[in-house]
């Protein structure tokens, strides 16, 4: 998707605080793998910026291990879910060799936050800022960044680093973030924001 395109929707600017932000970086796993491909290298980007400004970074994992976690999700997609110890289930190659197994969250429905400890985790390093890349953007991101904004968090959603189903939702997502729920920013912004320089 190009990122371009959102600022039409913006309604507020800010840049993140490195000093109480995190990095969420959610589902990119092999399951998503060619719904991420376009923005993998952003992705990637973020992560290396997020890095150099000594961010903290999580990364989720969208896994069943048994039906009673299936929750409305077996319904909702006929049990066409991510089961735990698939190859589907791993983060792609790419993500997973940026990871450390203490930075890996588990989870089983659109929400980080649901059923986790992503919020106690973020408490603990004082964060009260997040950033959130991944798949998809209208739902697991989406949800996600309506769930940090109602625990008081500030929401920044990355507008090329997050992928979409398709680019009816992609937009439609943009414009809710922007209007109740998360600053919008890219790579080039978040860099401006943290490091007072322009992408090369």
């Amino acid at each position: 998707m190009a990122s371009s395109s959102y600022t039409k929707y913006e309604i507020r600017k800010r840049d993140p605080n490195p000093k109480t932000t995190a990095l969420l970086v959610i589902d990119m796993q092999n399951y998503f793998a060619s719904m991420a491909k376009p923005i993998l290298s952003n992705a990637i980007t973020t992560i290396n910026l997020c890095r150099e400004a000594s961010i903290p970074i999580f990364f989720t994992r969208h896994c069943h291990k048994s039906p009673a976690d299936y929750g409305m999700l077996g319904e909702w997609w006929d049990n066409d879910l991510i089961f735990d110890g698939t190859v589907d289930s791993e983060l792609i190659p790419e993500i997973g060799r940026l990871s450390k197994p203490d930075e890996v969250v588990e989870k089983n429905t659109y929400s980080a936050f649901e059923n986790t400890r992503l919020h106690e985790m973020l408490m603990e390093k004082k964060v009260e800022e997040v950033i959130i890349t991944g798949v998809m953007t209208n739902l697991c991101c989406e949800t996600t960044a309506r769930a940090a904004f109602v625990k008081g968090y500030r929401v920044f959603f990355s507008t090329d680093a997050t992928a979409p189903s398709d680019s009816e939702m992609y937009e439609a997502t943009l414009k809710n973030m922007a209007y109740g729920f998360a600053y919008l920013v890219d790579c080039k912004r978040l860099q401006q924001g943290l490091f007072g320089k322009g992408m090369k």
